[in-house]
C-alpha cells in the first residue's frame, strides 16, 4: 500500500488513539504511526470527513476483534461474575479430616503391634458400630474367636479380660474409620450443595470420599487374610495378616491423608492470600514469587522435592512390609547386621522363598516374603531418603536468596523431622520393637511426609481463582484516581 495512501488514516487514528484505552490500541496505532511517520503529512487530505469516517468503521471493527481475543484487566463488577473460591472454613474441615486419619493410622500401628486386629471376626459396617454389652454377647463374640487359627496356635491361654482388651482395640480402630466416613462424606454433601467449592474440586473430594469406603472394604479383606483356616495345615505358619494387603491398607491410608493434608493447606493459604492487606505469597511479593519460580534452578529443585516425597512414600510402605512379616524382629543392631553392611547373600536371597511349588524359581518373591531381604530394603530406602533431604536442604541453603521464605522453613522443618524419624527407626530396631518407639515410628513417617508436601506446597502458585478473588479485593478497596478538571 503507498504511504500516500495511509496518511490520511493515519491523523484518523490519532485522533481515535485519544478515545481509547492504550492497553486495546497499541498494536494497530504502532503499525499504522510508524508507516505515516515515513512520509510528509498533507493538511488538506488530512481534514475529509469520508476518509475519516471509513477510517472508524474499520477501527471499530478492530477494537471489536482484539476485546474478544485479549485478557481483560478490569476486575469483575461483582462478586457473581468471580469463580467459586473454597473458604477457609472447607479448608480447617480438610486438615480436621486429615488429622482423624493420621490418628487412624496410629491407632492401626498400635492394634498391629498388641496383635489385636483378628479379635472381631465379622464385618458388620453398620451394626458392628455397638460393641457387646451382655455377658452373652460377650461369650458369643469369644466363642468366635476361640474358632480362628491365631486363637488356637498363640493365644489358647486367653481369658475373657484378655479377649476384652484386644477386642476394645479393634473396635475402637474400626469406629474410628466410621467416624471419619460420616466426618467428610456430610460436610462434603454441604458444601456442594451451597456452591461452597468449585465443580473439580467436588470431583476431587468426592474421589476421597470413594477411597474411604474402599478403605473400610480393604481392611477387612485384609483381616480376612488372618482368619482362614488353611494356616492351621501351613507347618510353621504364623497366624497374621497379608503383608501385601496390610502394605496396601497402609498406602491407602497415606494417600487419603495426603489429598486431605494437601488441599485443605493449600486452600487455607489461598484464602490468607486472597484477604491479605499486602500482595504477599509463600512470604513474598507475588512477582518476585513467579519470577523466582521461573528460574531453572527453582525449577530443578521441586523435581528433586517431588522425587524425595515419592522416596519417603515408598519407604513407609517398605515399613508395612516390615511389620507384616515381624522383620523388626532380626539382626537388631545398626548400622551392621551381623556384623557387616548386608547380610549374606543366601540370606538375602534365599531359595526357600523363591522356588514355588510347580518348580519355578521367583527371585522377586524374596523382597517382599523373605524378612531378612525386606528389612535390608527398609534400611536402605531410610538412608537414601535421610541422604536425599539432607542434600536438599543444603541445596535450599544455597539458593536461600532465590527460595520463598516458606520453602526454607519447610526445609528446616524437613531436616528435623527426617533426623527424629532416623533416630526413631534406629531405636525401634535396637530394643526389639516395643510397642510405644514402634508407633512413634509409624507417626514419624506421616509427620516426614507431611514436612515434604508442605515443600511442595511452597512452590506452587496460587490457583486461578485466588488471583482473581485477589485482583477483585485490591481493585475494590483502592479508591478511584481523580479526575483532573
Amino acid at each position: 500500500m503507498r504511504a500516500s495512501v495511509l496518511r490520511p488514516f493515519a491523523q484518523c487514528a490519532r485522533t481515535s488513539y485519544l478515545r481509547t484505552p492504550v492497553a486495546s490500541t497499541r498494536s494497530i496505532w504502532t503499525s499504522i504511526s510508524r508507516t505515516a511517520t515515513r512520509t510528509p503529512s498533507t493538511t488538506g487530505i488530512l481534514r475529509n470527513p469520508q476518509i475519516c469516517k471509513k477510517f472508524d468503521v474499520f477501527w471499530n471493527s478492530k477494537r471489536s476483534t482484539s476485546s474478544s481475543t485479549a485478557p481483560s484487566t478490569t476486575p469483575p463488577a461483582s462478586e457473581a461474575e468471580l469463580p467459586i473460591l473454597p473458604s477457609k472454613s472447607v479448608g480447617i474441615w480438610l486438615m480436621v479430616s486429615s488429622t482423624l486419619v493420621f490418628a487412624i493410622i496410629v491407632v492401626g500401628g498400635v492394634t498391629r503391634l498388641t496383635e489385636s486386629g483378628l479379635s472381631i471376626t465379622e464385618w458388620k459396617p453398620v451394626t458392628g458400630i455397638i460393641p457387646p454389652l451382655a455377658q452373652e454377647d460377650w461369650e458369643e463374640e469369644f466363642t468366635k474367636y476361640k474358632a480362628t487359627p491365631e486363637f488356637k496356635l498363640l493365644n489358647h491361654s486367653f481369658e475373657m479380660d484378655d479377649f476384652k482388651r484386644i477386642f476394645y482395640m479393634e473396635w475402637g480402630h474400626r469406629v474410628l474409620g466410621r467416624l471419619i466416613g460420616v466426618a467428610f462424606v456430610g460436610p462434603l454433601v454441604y458444601f456442594a450443595i451451597k456452591r461452597r467449592i468449585s465443580r473439580p474440586l467436588a470431583l476431587r473430594l468426592g474421589g476421597l470420599a470413594l477411597l474411604i469406603g474402599a478403605q473400610g472394604a480393604l481392611g477387612w479383606y485384609m483381616v480376612k487374610s488372618g482368619l482362614e483356616d488353611s494356616l492351621m495345615d501351613t507347618p510353621g505358619a504364623v497366624p497374621r495378616v497379608s503383608q501385601y494387603r496390610l502394605a496396601s491398607h497402609l498406602g491407602l491410608a497415606f494417600l487419603l491423608y495426603a489429598g486431605m493434608f494437601s488441599t485443605g493447606m493449600a486452600i487455607i493459604k489461598e484464602s490468607k492470600f486472597v484477604h491479605s492487606a499486602v500482595d504477599k505469597w509463600m512470604g513474598m511479593n507475588s512477582v518476585a514469587f513467579n519470577e523466582s519460580l521461573r528460574r531453572m534452578s527453582v525449577e530443578a529443585f521441586r523435581a528433586r522435592a517431588w522425587i524425595l516425597t515419592a522416596l519417603v512414600f515408598v519407604t513407609a510402605l517398605s515399613g508395612a512390609f516390615v511389620a507384616g512379616l515381624d522383620a523388626g524382629l532380626l539382626y537388631n543392631e545398626f548400622p551392621l547386621m551381623g556384623g557387616k553392611l548386608a547380610p549374606p547373600k543366601d540370606e538375602l536371597m534365599s531359595p526357600a522363598y523363591a522356588k514355588r511349588p510347580d518348580g519355578s524359581f521367583q527371585w522377586w518373591r524374596n523382597i517382599f516374603e523373605n524378612p531378612v531381604t525386606v528389612q535390608f530394603d527398609h534400611r536402605v530406602l531410610a538412608m537414601t531418603s535421610y541422604l536425599g533431604i539432607s542434600l536438599l536442604f543444603l541445596r535450599a541453603r544455597g539458593l536461600r536468596h532465590t527460595l520463598p521464605p516458606a520453602t526454607m522453613t519447610s526445609m528446616n522443618a524437613a531436616l528435623a523431622m527426617v533426623n527424629i524419624q532416623l533416630l526413631l527407626g534406629i531405636s525401634t530396631l535396637i530394643h526389639l520393637v516395643p510397642v510405644s518407639l514402634a508407633t512413634a515410628h509409624q507417626a514419624g513417617s506421616v509427620a516426614l511426609l507431611s514436612t515434604m508436601i508442605h515443600v511442595l506446597l511452597t512452590l506452587r502458585r496460587p490457583s486461578a481463582a485466588a488471583r482473581a478473588w485477589r485482583t477483585f479485593y485490591t481493585a475494590r478497596s483502592t479508591p478511584p484516581p481523580k479526575v483532573q478538571t
